[in-house]
């Protein structure tokens, strides 16, 4: 028997613009939407999932969000939707809930992009996605707890803090 060819490799059609994957801008992303030491807790998962932290980073903050075309704040609003709409995914939506307020979304435009969902995703998960906001919002108000980025550890967003709007 012999050994197996390896396939060929097809060349990337020019007309393809190149994806953006861009380290330290996705690094620099998270400190901005998640807190400067959101970077550091995230590397905890490191000994279980080696490279998967700087995968997570690399791709989708140095990747995917540094496309033009949206401006951050409707990417949040993007994500608001579809983890809402996932469901079960209750630690991610809380910190893109404090995440969209850092940047600058009201409470009010939170609450509407769930509700808006309702029709769509079902009024479960419409009335889950509000639960999680509305302990977001408790616990942003709360000045005797500290409530963390469930992913990464980055203190939440308190009501004393300066949002920030970015566009793309």
């Amino acid at each position: 028997m012999s050994a197996a060819t390896p396939p060929a490799v097809t060349p990337v059609p020019p007309a393809l613009t190149p994806a953006p994957l861009d380290r330290e801008a996705g690094y620099a992303l998270l400190a901005e939407l998640a807190g400067p030491a959101a970077a550091e807790t995230l590397g905890g998962l490191e000994p279980l999932a080696p490279g998967f932290p700087d995968w997570i980073v690399t791709s989708l903050f140095g990747g995917t969000y540094q496309r033009p075309g949206l401006a951050l704040r409707d990417r949040q609003i993007a994500n608001l939707a579809a983890l809402t709409a996932l469901g079960g995914v209750e630690p991610q939506l809380a910190d893109h809930v404090r995440n969209s307020l850092r940047i600058g979304l009201t409470r009010e435009e939170i609450t509407e992009v769930i509700v808006h969902l309702a029709p769509y995703v079902g009024v479960p998960k419409a009335l889950a996605g509000l639960r999680v906001a509305t302990a977001t919002f408790t616990a942003a108000d709360s000045p005797t707890t500290s409530p963390s980025d469930s992913l990464t550890g980055a203190p939440a967003v308190t009501p004393t803090e300066t949002p920030r709007e970015r566009h793309a």
